[in-house]
């Protein structure tokens, strides 16, 4: 992905006010009802458990004991202890979660708690999210051997703000009758001007050229506000948007 297609036009989307940031404090608080601290959880597990497990896996867990403490830390977080000692001054979501996953991994070393991970309760069917829920970026295992786990995580948290975005654009075109062109132009959203041939496009499509670049524009261009919105959700502070969306373009580029 290119920075011009992440990061320009629009300006500060109207539902900033109320990111997920904000519920995650909220449950830290106390603020937060059991069911909304709960939804919150739920709502976490969805978003960030590729970026976490990969975390954990990347600092030398076997896969079956990193989804097992994905689960803890999701339960651990939820009770605030970890969010205490996190600063929230420092605006971004991306980072929290790091401060947090790490702490959370030393205290299960130096512990070696011994209590069930999670507390008997699971949150990931993994086996169904894994079916479900494929990762659309791939990274070759043998690059990412010589990645420290910090890289890990934000390829995949990078990969998964993305993902994200492209599912929410896609979901929209279903709901117009556009599912199909969805599925044939969003491999060229990321792409060079240069790099996207449309007559090619035309024809798969069966509509004239003019058409397609149209599309293109369009879909692009709600495609970058759809991201933008998702990035601006991890975030406290407005004016911290383009430099996240610069940190996800470069996360992006160093895992490709």
């Amino acid at each position: 992905m290119t920075p011009e297609v992440a990061t320009s036009g629009g300006r500060f989307p109207a539902r900033f006010t109320t990111t997920r940031w904000s519920v995650v404090l909220s449950c830290a608080d106390g603020r937060a009802t059991t069911q909304t601290a709960r939804d919150a959880l739920s709502q976490l597990c969805q978003i960030y458990w590729r970026p976490i497990f990969a975390f954990i896996c990347r600092r030398g867990y076997a896969v079956a004991n990193a989804q097992d403490l994905t689960q803890d830390f999701f339960v651990t977080l939820l009770e605030g202890h970890l969010l205490e000692r996190a600063d929230p001054s420092r605006g971004r979501f991306r980072s929290l979660l790091l401060k947090a996953l790490n702490d959370f991994l030393n205290d299960t070393r130096d512990k070696q708690r011994a209590r069930k991970r999670g507390g008997g309760v699971q949150f990931i069917a993994w086996d169904e999210w894994m079916a479900e829920l494929p990762s659309q970026f791939s990274v070759s295992a043998r690059e990412s051997e010589s990645w420290p786990a910090e890289k890990v995580f934000d390829v995949r948290w990078a990969a998964t703000v993305v993902e994200r975005a492209l599912s929410r654009l896609g979901e929209e075109c279903e709901q117009r009758g556009r599912r199909r062109i969805f599925d044939v132009l969003s491999s060229c959203f990321a792409a060079e001007r240069e790099d996207v041939s449309y007559p090619n496009f035309a024809k798969t499509l069966g509509i004239p050229e003019t058409a397609v670049k149209r599309l293109v524009h369009q879909l692009r261009k709600r495609y970058r506000t759809i991201l933008r919105e998702e990035v601006a959700d991890t975030i406290e502070n407005p004016e911290d948007l383009e430099d996240e969306l610069r940190y996800l373009c470069s996360a992006l580029a160093t895992g490709q």
